[in-house]
Protein backbone atom coordinates (compact mmCIF):
# COMPACT_ATOMS: atom_id res chain seq x y z
CA UNK A 1 0.00 0.00 0.00
CA UNK A 2 1.16 3.33 -0.90
CA UNK A 3 2.11 5.72 2.09
CA UNK A 4 0.27 8.91 1.86
CA UNK A 5 2.11 12.50 1.45
CA UNK A 6 3.70 14.04 4.30
CA UNK A 7 2.53 17.40 3.07
CA UNK A 8 -0.50 18.34 1.13
CA UNK A 9 -2.30 22.08 0.06
CA UNK A 10 -5.71 21.79 -0.90
CA UNK A 11 -7.00 25.01 -2.67
CA UNK A 12 -4.65 27.46 -0.55
CA UNK A 13 -5.13 31.04 -0.98
CA UNK A 14 -3.41 34.21 0.49
CA UNK A 15 -4.07 37.53 -0.49
CA UNK A 16 -2.67 40.70 0.75
CA UNK A 17 -3.74 44.17 0.35
CA UNK A 18 -3.97 45.07 -3.51
CA UNK A 19 -2.57 41.35 -4.30
CA UNK A 20 -4.02 38.26 -4.56
CA UNK A 21 -0.48 36.06 -3.68
CA UNK A 22 -1.68 32.80 -3.72
CA UNK A 23 -4.73 31.54 -5.45
CA UNK A 24 -6.24 27.78 -4.76
CA UNK A 25 -2.51 25.89 -4.82
CA UNK A 26 -2.88 22.22 -4.80
CA UNK A 27 0.67 21.04 -4.09
CA UNK A 28 2.02 17.44 -2.59
CA UNK A 29 5.00 16.37 -1.54
CA UNK A 30 6.07 12.80 -0.68
CA UNK A 31 8.19 11.19 2.46
CA UNK A 32 11.78 10.89 0.91
CA UNK A 33 11.15 13.59 -2.23
CA UNK A 34 13.19 16.59 -3.03
CA UNK A 35 10.63 18.90 -4.61
CA UNK A 36 11.67 21.89 -6.69
CA UNK A 37 8.94 25.44 -6.08
CA UNK A 38 9.87 27.28 -9.06
CA UNK A 39 8.49 30.97 -10.58
CA UNK A 40 9.27 34.25 -11.31
CA UNK A 41 9.78 37.32 -8.66
CA UNK A 42 6.03 37.35 -7.46
CA UNK A 43 4.84 34.72 -8.38
CA UNK A 44 3.90 33.18 -4.67
CA UNK A 45 6.36 31.29 -3.77
CA UNK A 46 7.27 32.81 -0.57
CA UNK A 47 3.66 33.17 0.65
CA UNK A 48 3.55 29.91 0.32
CA UNK A 49 6.62 28.32 2.40
CA UNK A 50 5.54 31.02 4.83
CA UNK A 51 2.11 29.47 5.13
CA UNK A 52 4.03 25.90 5.55
CA UNK A 53 6.11 26.89 8.08
CA UNK A 54 3.77 28.84 10.23
CA UNK A 55 4.78 32.46 9.44
CA UNK A 56 1.20 33.29 8.52
CA UNK A 57 -2.32 31.54 7.95
CA UNK A 58 -3.85 30.82 4.81
CA UNK A 59 -6.99 32.65 4.20
CA UNK A 60 -8.66 29.33 2.98
CA UNK A 61 -8.38 26.00 1.86
CA UNK A 62 -6.36 23.43 3.94
CA UNK A 63 -3.21 22.05 4.81
CA UNK A 64 -2.55 18.25 5.36
CA UNK A 65 0.32 17.06 6.87
CA UNK A 66 0.69 12.96 6.83
CA UNK A 67 -3.23 12.54 5.72
CA UNK A 68 -4.81 14.84 9.08
CA UNK A 69 -5.71 18.88 8.41
CA UNK A 70 -3.53 21.04 10.83
CA UNK A 71 -3.62 24.75 11.62
CA UNK A 72 0.16 25.82 11.44
CA UNK A 73 -0.12 28.99 13.97
CA UNK A 74 3.97 29.42 14.30
CA UNK A 75 7.38 28.28 13.37
CA UNK A 76 7.78 27.02 16.77
CA UNK A 77 4.64 24.84 15.95
CA UNK A 78 5.96 23.87 12.41
CA UNK A 79 9.71 23.37 14.17
CA UNK A 80 8.03 20.51 17.00
CA UNK A 81 5.77 18.89 13.88
CA UNK A 82 9.36 18.47 12.05
CA UNK A 83 9.37 21.23 9.50
CA UNK A 84 12.35 23.48 9.33
CA UNK A 85 13.07 26.06 7.30
CA UNK A 86 16.38 27.49 5.96
CA UNK A 87 16.25 31.44 4.86
CA UNK A 88 17.71 33.16 1.96
CA UNK A 89 19.28 35.46 4.45
CA UNK A 90 20.92 34.01 7.75
CA UNK A 91 19.50 33.89 10.93
CA UNK A 92 22.28 33.80 13.49
CA UNK A 93 23.79 35.69 15.93
CA UNK A 94 27.66 36.79 14.71
CA UNK A 95 28.78 36.72 18.39
CA UNK A 96 27.83 33.88 19.53
CA UNK A 97 29.11 30.57 19.08
CA UNK A 98 27.62 27.68 16.86
CA UNK A 99 25.93 26.06 20.37
CA UNK A 100 24.62 29.42 21.31
CA UNK A 101 23.36 29.68 18.12
CA UNK A 102 21.37 26.08 18.27
CA UNK A 103 20.44 26.34 21.80
CA UNK A 104 18.50 29.35 21.56
CA UNK A 105 16.49 27.77 18.29
CA UNK A 106 15.25 25.35 20.74
CA UNK A 107 12.04 25.02 23.18
CA UNK A 108 12.75 24.46 26.65
CA UNK A 109 10.72 21.16 27.29
CA UNK A 110 12.82 20.17 24.23
CA UNK A 111 16.38 21.00 24.83
CA UNK A 112 15.92 19.18 29.00
CA UNK A 113 15.55 15.38 26.65
CA UNK A 114 19.09 16.35 25.51
CA UNK A 115 21.79 14.98 27.83
CA UNK A 116 24.76 16.58 26.24
CA UNK A 117 23.77 19.37 23.60
CA UNK A 118 27.94 19.75 22.26
CA UNK A 119 27.95 16.02 21.56
CA UNK A 120 24.48 15.74 20.10
CA UNK A 121 25.85 18.89 17.76
CA UNK A 122 28.77 16.95 16.94
CA UNK A 123 27.60 13.05 16.40
CA UNK A 124 24.89 14.69 13.39
CA UNK A 125 27.87 16.75 12.47
CA UNK A 126 29.72 13.85 11.73
CA UNK A 127 26.61 11.72 10.11
CA UNK A 128 25.84 14.15 7.74
CA UNK A 129 29.18 15.50 7.07
CA UNK A 130 28.71 18.73 8.02
CA UNK A 131 31.90 19.71 9.54
CA UNK A 132 30.67 21.84 12.37
CA UNK A 133 32.37 22.71 15.81
CA UNK A 134 29.80 23.58 18.56
CA UNK A 135 32.58 26.21 20.42
CA UNK A 136 33.33 27.81 17.01
CA UNK A 137 31.60 31.81 17.04
CA UNK A 138 29.95 32.28 14.41
CA UNK A 139 31.64 35.67 13.35
CA UNK A 140 34.59 33.09 12.16
CA UNK A 141 32.67 30.95 9.78
CA UNK A 142 32.63 30.98 6.09
CA UNK A 143 29.28 31.39 4.45
CA UNK A 144 29.05 28.04 3.56
CA UNK A 145 29.29 26.56 7.39
CA UNK A 146 27.05 29.36 8.60
CA UNK A 147 24.53 27.49 5.85
CA UNK A 148 25.38 24.40 7.71
CA UNK A 149 25.00 25.62 11.26
CA UNK A 150 21.30 26.30 9.99
CA UNK A 151 20.91 22.64 8.89
CA UNK A 152 22.15 21.47 11.60
CA UNK A 153 19.56 23.81 13.85
CA UNK A 154 17.03 22.03 11.61
CA UNK A 155 18.42 18.34 12.11
CA UNK A 156 18.55 18.95 15.93
CA UNK A 157 14.79 18.56 16.01
CA UNK A 158 14.25 15.82 13.93
CA UNK A 159 13.46 17.29 10.69
CA UNK A 160 11.19 15.51 8.55
CA UNK A 161 10.49 18.47 5.89
CA UNK A 162 13.49 21.19 5.26
CA UNK A 163 12.40 23.74 3.30
CA UNK A 164 15.40 25.92 1.75
CA UNK A 165 15.05 29.31 0.24
CA UNK A 166 17.74 29.87 -2.34
CA UNK A 167 20.09 27.81 -0.85
CA UNK A 168 23.41 28.18 -3.16
CA UNK A 169 23.26 31.41 -3.36
CA UNK A 170 26.35 32.05 -1.15
CA UNK A 171 28.20 29.08 -1.91
CA UNK A 172 31.21 28.22 -3.22
CA UNK A 173 31.25 25.74 -6.19
CA UNK A 174 33.06 23.19 -3.71
CA UNK A 175 30.35 24.01 -0.86
CA UNK A 176 26.99 23.64 -3.65
CA UNK A 177 28.22 19.95 -4.21
CA UNK A 178 28.64 19.30 0.01
CA UNK A 179 25.16 20.65 0.30
CA UNK A 180 23.94 18.11 -2.22
CA UNK A 181 25.95 15.30 -0.51
CA UNK A 182 23.77 16.42 2.84
CA UNK A 183 20.59 17.02 1.04
CA UNK A 184 20.96 13.60 -0.40
CA UNK A 185 21.35 11.97 2.32
CA UNK A 186 18.25 13.05 4.02
CA UNK A 187 16.24 12.21 1.21
CA UNK A 188 17.59 8.65 1.59
CA UNK A 189 16.76 8.52 5.60
CA UNK A 190 13.25 9.62 4.56
CA UNK A 191 13.57 13.15 4.97
CA UNK A 192 11.22 15.83 2.47
CA UNK A 193 12.86 18.88 1.06
CA UNK A 194 11.24 21.91 -0.72
CA UNK A 195 13.75 23.58 -2.67
CA UNK A 196 13.49 27.40 -3.68
CA UNK A 197 15.85 28.42 -6.46
CA UNK A 198 16.49 30.79 -9.46
CA UNK A 199 19.52 27.95 -10.39
CA UNK A 200 17.72 25.72 -13.22
CA UNK A 201 20.51 23.99 -13.49
CA UNK A 202 21.06 22.76 -9.52
CA UNK A 203 17.32 21.66 -9.68
CA UNK A 204 17.57 19.39 -12.89
CA UNK A 205 20.58 17.85 -11.12
CA UNK A 206 19.01 17.28 -7.49
CA UNK A 207 14.98 17.66 -7.94
CA UNK A 208 13.02 14.65 -8.09
CA UNK A 209 10.26 16.75 -9.56
CA UNK A 210 9.16 20.77 -9.94
CA UNK A 211 6.56 22.56 -9.09
CA UNK A 212 6.14 25.55 -11.17
CA UNK A 213 3.94 29.18 -10.09
CA UNK A 214 2.74 32.09 -12.02
CA UNK A 215 0.55 34.83 -10.82
CA UNK A 216 -0.08 32.78 -7.70
CA UNK A 217 -1.42 29.26 -9.04
CA UNK A 218 0.53 26.37 -10.00
CA UNK A 219 0.98 26.72 -14.00
CA UNK A 220 2.90 23.65 -14.12
CA UNK A 221 4.60 20.63 -13.11
CA UNK A 222 7.54 18.25 -14.36
CA UNK A 223 10.12 16.01 -13.85
CA UNK A 224 13.55 18.19 -13.81
CA UNK A 225 15.66 14.83 -15.08
CA UNK A 226 13.45 14.93 -18.16
CA UNK A 227 13.99 18.73 -18.99
CA UNK A 228 16.91 21.12 -19.41
CA UNK A 229 17.33 24.74 -17.64
CA UNK A 230 16.07 26.41 -20.74
CA UNK A 231 13.12 24.19 -20.95
CA UNK A 232 11.91 24.76 -17.27
CA UNK A 233 12.47 28.40 -17.87
CA UNK A 234 9.77 28.46 -20.55
CA UNK A 235 7.53 26.82 -18.66
CA UNK A 236 8.28 29.96 -15.90
CA UNK A 237 8.01 32.75 -18.12
CA UNK A 238 6.42 31.82 -20.94
CA UNK A 239 7.72 31.19 -24.38
CA UNK A 240 8.05 34.66 -25.90
CA UNK A 241 10.52 35.77 -22.90
CA UNK A 242 14.08 36.57 -24.24
CA UNK A 243 16.28 34.66 -22.31
CA UNK A 244 20.14 35.05 -21.72
CA UNK A 245 22.58 33.75 -23.98
CA UNK A 246 26.08 33.84 -24.87
CA UNK A 247 27.50 37.20 -25.22
CA UNK A 248 30.17 38.19 -27.29
CA UNK A 249 33.69 39.19 -25.36
CA UNK A 250 35.06 42.39 -25.54
CA UNK A 251 38.63 42.94 -24.39
CA UNK A 252 39.88 46.68 -24.24
CA UNK A 253 43.17 48.49 -23.26
CA UNK A 254 41.86 51.88 -22.41
CA UNK A 255 41.02 52.18 -18.28
CA UNK A 256 39.08 54.92 -17.20
CA UNK A 257 39.20 53.90 -13.45
CA UNK A 258 41.33 52.34 -11.14
CA UNK A 259 42.43 50.92 -7.80
CA UNK A 260 45.96 51.44 -7.29
CA UNK A 261 47.22 49.43 -3.73
CA UNK A 262 43.97 50.13 -2.01
CA UNK A 263 44.21 48.81 1.60
CA UNK A 264 41.67 49.65 4.36
CA UNK A 265 41.60 48.39 8.22
CA UNK A 266 38.22 46.38 8.11
CA UNK A 267 35.21 48.88 8.70
CA UNK A 268 33.37 46.37 11.10
CA UNK A 269 34.55 44.12 13.82
CA UNK A 270 34.03 41.44 11.84
CA UNK A 271 35.28 42.59 8.70
CA UNK A 272 38.51 41.68 6.79
CA UNK A 273 39.21 45.08 5.07
CA UNK A 274 41.20 45.37 1.95
CA UNK A 275 44.94 44.53 1.17
CA UNK A 276 46.39 46.28 -1.78
CA UNK A 277 43.78 45.60 -4.00
CA UNK A 278 45.08 46.73 -7.44
CA UNK A 279 42.16 46.93 -10.27
CA UNK A 280 41.55 48.60 -13.72
CA UNK A 281 38.48 48.99 -15.43
CA UNK A 282 38.17 49.57 -18.87
CA UNK A 283 36.39 51.21 -21.51
CA UNK A 284 33.56 48.98 -22.38
CA UNK A 285 34.52 46.19 -20.56
CA UNK A 286 32.62 44.34 -17.66
CA UNK A 287 34.79 43.17 -14.69
CA UNK A 288 33.31 40.35 -12.75
CA UNK A 289 34.57 40.31 -9.26
CA UNK A 290 33.85 36.07 -7.89
CA UNK A 291 33.81 35.59 -4.09
CA UNK A 292 32.13 34.46 -0.51
CA UNK A 293 30.27 37.21 1.24
CA UNK A 294 32.63 37.76 4.00
CA UNK A 295 35.92 38.36 2.42
CA UNK A 296 35.90 42.06 1.42
CA UNK A 297 32.79 42.97 -1.00
CA UNK A 298 31.19 45.24 1.26
CA UNK A 299 34.68 46.85 2.06
CA UNK A 300 35.93 47.51 -2.02
CA UNK A 301 32.34 48.53 -2.74
CA UNK A 302 32.03 50.67 -0.45
CA UNK A 303 35.82 52.40 -1.15
CA UNK A 304 35.12 52.45 -5.19
CA UNK A 305 31.47 54.19 -4.77
CA UNK A 306 32.46 57.23 -2.30
CA UNK A 307 30.59 55.74 0.28
CA UNK A 308 33.91 54.79 2.68
CA UNK A 309 36.49 58.21 2.08
CA UNK A 310 39.16 56.52 4.24
CA UNK A 311 41.30 55.40 1.22
CA UNK A 312 44.38 57.74 0.11
CA UNK A 313 43.08 60.22 -2.37
CA UNK A 314 44.87 58.63 -4.94
CA UNK A 315 44.40 55.42 -4.14
CA UNK A 316 41.08 55.49 -6.34
CA UNK A 317 41.62 57.22 -9.78
CA UNK A 318 38.73 58.32 -12.08
CA UNK A 319 39.87 60.06 -15.68
CA UNK A 320 43.58 59.83 -14.38
CA UNK A 321 42.05 62.26 -11.52
CA UNK A 322 42.51 60.92 -7.78
CA UNK A 323 39.35 60.71 -5.91
CA UNK A 324 39.94 58.56 -3.01
CA UNK A 325 38.52 61.18 -0.59
CA UNK A 326 35.39 62.27 -3.17
CA UNK A 327 31.83 61.24 -1.56
CA UNK A 328 29.69 59.33 -3.25
CA UNK A 329 27.27 62.82 -4.49
CA UNK A 330 30.62 64.21 -5.69
CA UNK A 331 31.49 60.85 -7.47
CA UNK A 332 28.42 60.65 -9.25
CA UNK A 333 28.34 63.93 -10.48
CA UNK A 334 31.53 62.63 -12.60
CA UNK A 335 29.90 60.15 -13.99
CA UNK A 336 29.91 57.39 -11.88
CA UNK A 337 26.85 55.20 -11.15
CA UNK A 338 26.19 52.54 -8.16
CA UNK A 339 23.90 49.51 -7.01
CA UNK A 340 25.05 48.38 -3.69
CA UNK A 341 24.36 45.09 -2.52
CA UNK A 342 21.26 46.14 0.14
CA UNK A 343 18.58 47.27 -2.02
CA UNK A 344 16.30 48.51 0.71
CA UNK A 345 17.79 50.77 2.95
CA UNK A 346 21.09 51.40 1.22
CA UNK A 347 20.03 51.21 -2.43
CA UNK A 348 16.45 52.85 -2.08
CA UNK A 349 15.09 54.19 1.04
CA UNK A 350 12.01 52.00 2.46
CA UNK A 351 9.46 54.35 3.36
CA UNK A 352 10.06 56.99 0.37
CA UNK A 353 8.14 56.93 -2.89
CA UNK A 354 9.59 55.76 -5.85
CA UNK A 355 9.82 59.21 -7.39
CA UNK A 356 11.76 60.46 -4.70
CA UNK A 357 13.84 57.23 -4.81
CA UNK A 358 14.75 58.33 -8.47
CA UNK A 359 15.35 61.49 -7.06
CA UNK A 360 17.77 60.79 -4.68
CA UNK A 361 20.37 59.20 -7.49
CA UNK A 362 19.76 62.01 -9.65
CA UNK A 363 19.88 64.91 -7.93
CA UNK A 364 22.84 66.64 -10.20
CA UNK A 365 20.37 66.52 -13.52
CA UNK A 366 16.66 67.01 -11.53
CA UNK A 367 17.81 70.14 -9.46
CA UNK A 368 18.34 72.95 -10.44
CA UNK A 369 19.61 76.38 -8.09
CA UNK A 370 17.78 74.12 -4.77
CA UNK A 371 14.57 73.53 -6.87
CA UNK A 372 13.31 70.02 -7.92
CA UNK A 373 12.23 69.63 -11.76
CA UNK A 374 9.19 67.94 -11.14
CA UNK A 375 7.86 67.30 -14.55
CA UNK A 376 11.82 65.65 -15.31
CA UNK A 377 11.39 63.90 -12.19
CA UNK A 378 7.72 61.85 -12.81
CA UNK A 379 8.78 61.33 -16.70
CA UNK A 380 11.90 60.04 -15.36
CA UNK A 381 10.12 57.85 -12.69
CA UNK A 382 7.67 56.57 -15.05
CA UNK A 383 10.16 55.39 -17.67
CA UNK A 384 12.04 53.85 -15.39
CA UNK A 385 9.12 51.83 -14.03
CA UNK A 386 7.89 51.46 -17.58
CA UNK A 387 11.08 50.28 -19.18
CA UNK A 388 11.83 48.15 -16.80
CA UNK A 389 8.50 46.36 -16.28
CA UNK A 390 8.70 47.05 -12.67
CA UNK A 391 5.44 45.70 -10.80
CA UNK A 392 3.74 48.37 -8.35
CA UNK A 393 0.97 50.19 -8.19
CA UNK A 394 2.21 53.37 -9.82
CA UNK A 395 5.80 55.86 -9.01
CA UNK A 396 4.32 56.83 -5.39
CA UNK A 397 4.81 53.56 -4.54
CA UNK A 398 6.63 52.94 -1.70
CA UNK A 399 10.31 51.25 -2.08
CA UNK A 400 9.27 48.30 0.67
CA UNK A 401 6.13 47.79 -0.94
CA UNK A 402 7.31 45.87 -4.08
CA UNK A 403 8.78 42.46 -4.15
CA UNK A 404 13.01 42.17 -4.07
CA UNK A 405 12.95 41.03 -7.57
CA UNK A 406 11.36 44.51 -8.52
CA UNK A 407 12.74 46.69 -6.59
CA UNK A 408 15.94 45.05 -7.96
CA UNK A 409 14.93 46.18 -11.39
CA UNK A 410 13.41 49.37 -10.41
CA UNK A 411 16.79 50.61 -9.01
CA UNK A 412 19.07 48.73 -11.99
CA UNK A 413 17.44 50.40 -14.51
CA UNK A 414 17.31 53.98 -12.40
CA UNK A 415 21.49 53.74 -12.02
CA UNK A 416 21.90 52.04 -16.03
CA UNK A 417 19.19 55.18 -17.31
CA UNK A 418 21.84 57.62 -16.33
CA UNK A 419 24.45 56.40 -18.86
CA UNK A 420 27.26 56.71 -16.68
CA UNK A 421 30.97 56.09 -17.78
CA UNK A 422 31.80 53.84 -14.80
CA UNK A 423 29.10 51.89 -13.39
CA UNK A 424 29.83 49.93 -9.97
CA UNK A 425 27.53 47.02 -9.65
CA UNK A 426 26.97 44.24 -6.72
CA UNK A 427 24.96 41.17 -6.94
CA UNK A 428 22.72 42.47 -9.74
CA UNK A 429 20.20 39.07 -9.99
CA UNK A 430 20.31 38.66 -6.70
CA UNK A 431 16.59 37.21 -5.78
CA UNK A 432 15.66 37.99 -9.27
CA UNK A 433 13.83 35.45 -11.44
CA UNK A 434 15.42 34.28 -15.03
CA UNK A 435 13.79 36.59 -16.79
CA UNK A 436 13.93 39.47 -14.82
CA UNK A 437 17.87 38.16 -14.78
CA UNK A 438 18.21 38.17 -18.13
CA UNK A 439 16.98 41.70 -19.38
CA UNK A 440 19.59 42.70 -16.63
CA UNK A 441 22.49 41.22 -18.24
CA UNK A 442 21.42 42.45 -21.50
CA UNK A 443 20.95 45.85 -20.07
CA UNK A 444 24.27 45.43 -18.74
CA UNK A 445 25.97 44.39 -21.87
CA UNK A 446 24.06 47.56 -23.98
CA UNK A 447 25.84 49.89 -21.54
CA UNK A 448 29.10 47.82 -21.84
CA UNK A 449 28.95 48.23 -25.67
CA UNK A 450 28.32 52.19 -25.36
CA UNK A 451 31.65 52.28 -23.79
CA UNK A 452 30.98 52.31 -20.17
CA UNK A 453 33.40 50.56 -17.36
CA UNK A 454 31.66 48.10 -15.63
CA UNK A 455 32.47 46.47 -12.68
CA UNK A 456 30.08 43.29 -11.47
CA UNK A 457 30.75 41.27 -7.87
CA UNK A 458 28.42 38.54 -7.90
CA UNK A 459 28.76 35.31 -6.02
CA UNK A 460 27.18 33.67 -8.52
CA UNK A 461 30.04 32.59 -10.50
CA UNK A 462 27.88 31.37 -13.47
CA UNK A 463 26.36 35.02 -13.89
CA UNK A 464 30.01 36.16 -14.13
CA UNK A 465 30.71 33.98 -16.68
CA UNK A 466 28.09 35.09 -19.01
CA UNK A 467 28.65 38.96 -18.48
CA UNK A 468 32.11 39.53 -17.84
CA UNK A 469 34.86 40.27 -20.17
CA UNK A 470 37.33 39.64 -17.62
CA UNK A 471 37.18 37.88 -13.97
CA UNK A 472 39.06 37.84 -11.25
CA UNK A 473 38.71 36.96 -7.29
CA UNK A 474 38.54 38.41 -3.91
CA UNK A 475 39.33 36.33 -0.96
CA UNK A 476 40.08 37.39 2.50
CA UNK A 477 40.73 41.41 1.47
CA UNK A 478 43.00 40.52 -1.74
CA UNK A 479 42.47 40.70 -5.03
CA UNK A 480 43.83 38.15 -7.98
CA UNK A 481 45.04 39.29 -11.00
CA UNK A 482 42.31 38.93 -13.43
CA UNK A 483 42.07 37.13 -16.17
CA UNK A 484 40.07 37.00 -19.98
CA UNK A 485 36.85 34.95 -19.35
CA UNK A 486 37.47 32.87 -22.23
CA UNK A 487 41.00 32.25 -21.18
CA UNK A 488 39.92 30.29 -17.74
CA UNK A 489 36.71 27.90 -16.27
CA UNK A 490 34.43 27.83 -13.62
CA UNK A 491 36.79 25.40 -11.69
CA UNK A 492 39.33 27.42 -11.43
CA UNK A 493 37.87 30.56 -10.57
CA UNK A 494 36.07 28.14 -7.56
CA UNK A 495 39.72 27.54 -6.33
CA UNK A 496 40.51 31.29 -6.46
CA UNK A 497 37.79 32.41 -4.21
CA UNK A 498 38.83 29.30 -1.89
CA UNK A 499 42.18 31.27 -2.04
CA UNK A 500 44.16 29.22 -3.73
CA UNK A 501 45.51 32.55 -5.89
CA UNK A 502 47.53 33.56 -2.66
CA UNK A 503 49.07 30.31 -2.22
CA UNK A 504 52.41 30.65 -3.49
CA UNK A 505 52.58 26.72 -4.91
CA UNK A 506 49.70 27.40 -7.03
CA UNK A 507 51.26 30.60 -8.32
CA UNK A 508 52.95 29.77 -11.65
CA UNK A 509 50.08 27.32 -13.01
CA UNK A 510 47.73 30.47 -12.16
CA UNK A 511 50.02 32.94 -13.90
CA UNK A 512 49.81 30.90 -16.83
CA UNK A 513 45.85 32.02 -17.35
CA UNK A 514 46.37 35.58 -16.68
CA UNK A 515 45.55 37.79 -19.62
Amino acid sequence: MKAPPLLELWNVSKAFPGVLANDNVKLTLNQGEILALLGENGAGKSTLVKMIYGVSPPDSGAILWRNQEVEINSPNQARSMGIGMVFQHFSVFETLTVRENIELGLDKDFLVQIDDLDQRIIELSVKYDLHVEPSRYVHSLSTGERQRLEILRCLIQDVKLLILDEPTSVLTPKEVAGLFRVLRNLKSEGCSILFISHKLKEVTELCDRAVILRGGKVSGECTPADETPDSIARMMVGSDTELSASYPKNINDVPIFKADKLTLQPSNPFGCGLKEVTLALNSGEILGIAGVAGNGQEDLLEALSGEDTRAQDSAVIFNDKAIGKLNSGERRKLGMAYVPADRLGQGAVPEMSLTDNTLLANTHTLVNRGFILRDKLHSLADKIIRDNNVKCANQSSQAKSLSGGNLQKFIIGREIEQQPKVLICAHPTWGVDIGAASAIHRQLIALRDAGAAILVISEDIDELFVISDRIAALYEGQLSQSVETEKTSVEMIGQWIAGSFTNENNKESAEGNYA
